[in-house]
């Protein structure tokens, strides 16, 4: 009796199939005029399953591409496509024997773990969106979604820090305060732990600002005096005080890096002293 032609490839897998999916398209892309049904088979994570789908894959005479980090079920996968006379292809398996033997360890055997790398890098993008949207007091109606507030006088570096922060996939809002203008109302809305007072010793600040009215050939006629600074920073340390629950960090001489890591351990301990204080 003749042998029916093939007329699919099975991709199967313990996660979504889309390592097997790119690298079959790939491959097929140098078999021109080729009538091929991809068969997707996603989750299969017992040997029931993989008896199911074997079945079904026999009756259509298929090509079996297979990604599965246990080495469990793909020593099934192959006796079972043995048993019923399919070809199979292992994807994964050379390749996570030849990485265990060369970092001497043995591979997590975890499904889904490169999807969920990429769920992290996701999260920092959106994070990343979220406090650039929401830098210098823009957006306040959004404020509340953010899971650090920066605020801060001109200059203290809350836009850098912001950004920084957002790369660990932190939502972040960042606002000035201005002398004498009261707080955004936003700010009493907001879970108070969550929020950072910075400042800045008043000489520094000065030196900063003289340099970007320089650098920028601006002119503002109280912008970096150090009588209108003190002022400033005196407002900021009283709007402090009257809101005992915000953390608050001197930025004096300080790279963003170092200021980030008080930051994300002042948002830990705070939120960690919410949680006992609520138990």
């Amino acid at each position: 009796m003749k042998k029916k032609d093939p007329s699919a490839i099975f991709l199967i897998s313990d996660s979504t199939a889309e390592t097997a999916e790119k690298i079959s398209t790939a491959a097929l892309a140098q078999f021109t005029k080729t009538e091929t049904t991809i068969v997707r088979r996603r989750y299969i994570r017992t040997e029931q399953q993989i008896d199911a789908v074997i079945d079904e894959a026999k009756t259509k005479n298929a090509l079996i591409v297979f990604t599965f980090v246990s080495e469990t079920l793909r020593l099934k996968m192959r006796e079972a496509a043995l048993k019923s006379g399919l070809l199979a292809v292992d994807l994964l398996g050379p390749l996570l024997t030849a990485m265990s033997h060369f970092f001497d360890r043995s591979p997590h055997s975890e499904p889904g773990l490169l999807h969920q790398i990429d769920r992290e890098y996701f999260g920092r993008v959106e994070a990343v969106q979220f406090t650039v949207k929401h830098d210098d007091g823009q957006n306040l109606h959004g404020v509340p979604k953010a899971d650090i507030v920066l605020v801060g006088p001109s200059r203290t570096a809350k836009t850098p820090l912001s950004i920084y922060l957002a790369r660990f996939g932190f939502k972040v809002a960042n606002i000035p305060l201005v002398l004498n203008i009261p707080i955004p109302a936003v700010l009493e809305e907001v879970e108070q732990n969550r929020v950072v007072g910075l400042i800045i010793d008043p000489h520094r600040l000065m030196e900063i600002r003289s340099a970007r009215l320089k650098k920028f050939k601006q002119n503002k006629s109280d912008y970096d005096k150090i009588g209108p600074i003190i002022q400033e920073l005196d407002y900021c340390r009283e709007i402090y005080r009257q809101h005992p629950k915000w953390g608050t960090l001197d930025v004096t001489g300080r790279a963003v890096e170092e200021v980030a890591t008080d930051v994300r351990a002042l948002i830990r301990k705070n939120l960690a002293e919410e949680a006992l204080n609520k138990s």
